[in-house]
Parts: C-alpha cells; sequence; structure tokens
C-alpha cells in the first residue's frame, strides 16, 4: 500500500494534541482499507526538543530513510510505516497501537521490567561500536543529548513551560541536599563537559535516547519503542540511567533490581563504569525535576517517595564522579 497517496484519501481523521512534551502534532487516521494510524507532523518552530537538540526538519524521517528500523533486533518492535519531507517539515506514519502504548501512571511488573531490560540490552549490543555510518550522521550531538536541561542553553527559552520548570528546580537543588556530591552534580549540569568527556572514552552504541514508559507499547512478549527523535550514540547504560531517573518510581522492582536485570541482560557487554556514567548522567539530566517534587509537588507522597530516593542517586552519583 502506498500510504502517503491513501492518506490523502483518508475517510477519518482526529487530533489529539501533541506528543505530551514538544510541538509535534499527533493524529489519528482511519485509510481507505480500514488501517489505523497515527501521523505525527514536525515542526522546529513549535517543537522545543527540536530546537534544543538541534533537529532540523524530523530526525525521525532521516533515521528511517538511513535503514535504522530494518536494523533494530528482533527483541525491538517499532510502529514506523513510512515517513517523508514537506518541504522542511517531517512526516512520520505509524501503527495506532491503541492502549497498548503505556500512559504517565502506568506501571511496569516484574515481567515487563525483565522485557524492558532484554529489549534494551538487545539493542545495545546489535549496535556496540557498529552503528551505520548513515545512522551515525543523524543522530543527536552528545553533547546536546548529555546537556538537554543545561540552564545556559535553555534560558533563552524561558516561557516554554518544560524551561521554567527546569530552571526553577536547578535553582532548588541546592537547598535539597548540601555537600560535596549534590555541588559536583549541579556543577556538571551547568557544565557537563567533563561528562561528555568520559562517555566519549567508552565504547559507544546506539541509544533509543529518551526511554520512558510513555514511549513503550506491549503487543504481546513484543516490546515497541516509539518516539526515536532523541537517539544518539554513547555507551548503553546511559539509557538505563535516563529510564530510571524518570520512570523508576514507576517500576515493580528496585533501582538496583533493575539494574540486574539489564547486567544479567547484557552478559558480557556489561560494563559498570558505564553504568556509574549512565547513572551520573540520568541525574544530571533529571535532577533538576527532582528538586523540583521534592520542594514543591503538591502531593506530600510524592515529595516523601522523591526524598527517599536522593540517597541512592547521590551515592550513585560519587561513584560516576570518580571516573570523569
Amino acid at each position: 500500500m502506498d500510504i502517503r497517496s491513501a492518506l490523502a484519501s483518508a475517510t477519518e481523521r482526529s487530533g489529539f494534541g501533541d506528543d505530551g512534551k514538544s510541538g509535534a502534532t499527533l493524529e489519528r487516521v482511519t485509510l481507505p482499507d480500514g488501517t489505523r494510524v497515527v501521523v505525527k507532523r514536525y515542526d522546529v518552530s513549535a517543537d522545543l526538543v527540536m530546537r534544543l537538540t538541534g533537529d532540523q526538519r524530523g530526525r525521525e524521517v532521516e533515521l528511517l530513510r538511513a535503514g535504522l528500523f530494518e536494523a533494530l533486533p528482533p527483541e525491538v518492535g517499532h510502529a514506523v510505516l513510512d515517513g517523508w519531507f514537506e518541504g522542511d517539515r517531517g512526516v512520520v506514519v505509524m501503527r495506532d497501537l491503541g492502549a497498548a502504548v503505556l500512559g504517565w501512571h502506568d506501571r511496569l511488573d516484574p515481567s515487563g521490567c525483565r522485557s524492558v531490560a532484554r529489549a534494551t540490552a538487545a539493542l545495545h549490543r546489535r549496535f556496540r561500536e557498529a552503528i551505520p555510518a548513515e545512522v551515525a550522521d543523524v543522530l543527536t550531538p552528545l553533547d546536546h543529548a548529555v546537556g538537554l536541561f543545561q540552564p545556559e542553553r535553555i534560558r533563552p527559552y524561558a516561557g516554554e513551560p518544560l524551561v521554567d520548570f527546569a530552571l526553577r528546580g536547578w535553582e532548588y537543588w541546592p537547598e535539597i541536599e548540601r555537600g560535596e556530591v549534590p555541588d559536583a552534580v549541579l556543577a556538571l549540569a551547568l557544565d557537563p563537559s567533563p561528562l561528555v568527556r568520559a562517555l566519549r572514552q567508552r565504547p559507544a552504541t546506539l541509544l533509543h535516547g529518551d526511554l520512558a514508559t510513555v514511549n513503550m507499547a506491549f503487543t504481546g512478549e513484543e516490546l515497541t519503542l516509539i518516539d526515536w527523535g532523541m537517539a544518539f550514540a554513547a555507551p548503553g547504560a546511559v539509557d538505563i540511567g535516563r529510564f530510571l531517573a524518570g520512570c523508576g518510581h514507576l517500576l515493580d522492582v528496585t533501582p538496583d533490581g533493575f539494574l540486574e536485570l539489564y547486567r544479567s541482560a547484557a552478559g558480557d557487554d556489561h560494563d559498570e563504569d558505564a553504568v556509574a556514567l549512565g547513572l551520573l548522567a540520568g541525574l544530571v539530566w533529571l535532577g533538576w525535576n527532582k528538586a523540583l517534587d521534592i520542594s514543591e509537588h503538591p502531593d506530600p507522597h510524592i515529595r516523601e517517595r522523591e526524598r527517599a530516593a536522593l540517597p541512592w542517586w547521590l551515592e550513585r552519583a560519587e561513584q560516576g564522579l570518580t571516573l570523569l
């Protein structure tokens, strides 16, 4: 089926806002043969994340053209059916996975955690020091990815809700915990270059880049990952650090328990130093959010949860700091 032609003859269309973090618009469409798809349209003028990651017209389309999705390991599914550019704006057409896509509050039971660890390890193994040049050429630059919420970089976009949250969170950070390690984490948030240099010295692979429950769908035993627009190259454990920093509270295993699942799935590819750096990168990426939740979240249970989790993160960060 020529999806682009079929899209022009669609029988039903319904917009459903954006993807939850950027300006990319999403639309559910029923094609003439009854197939239901989701159409995502990129517009750098309206998409904050595109601007912060140097994406000018839709990196996911570029990755499709570079053959990434055909090269994924069998443990990792994707939803992309087609993609193209309309002028300087990318368009991606995806399978409509419906209720299989997880929401912001869906939890992962131990079986789901094992599936995520297994699929992520397979992704990292597949591309370990073997990212095709065509794919590597269009990935998010490492410094953009690691320093996504670097105050100096995001301050010009003050007024955007996400930017305002991040700036306020980093302002809270010195108040929630004092000491050498929290100070070092904040220093890296302000200038992540030492962390970027350390990551570049270790074997790199392809990272999804925004590994989060809301970018996952379970269809039977298969894990499908969606929204590849932030993909970048780094040690695989950076994906894990980001996942635990953003979604650790949604897992029915402890952070150490999930690390053990990933360690087991990675096998001989596992690198403890890379894990230490990956967890440090996760805290540099989302420390502002933890500070914000601890300081002003309206739900006292969430404030207490994040406060209780902070010592684990700082202990792990201290291990990563010794490798800089």
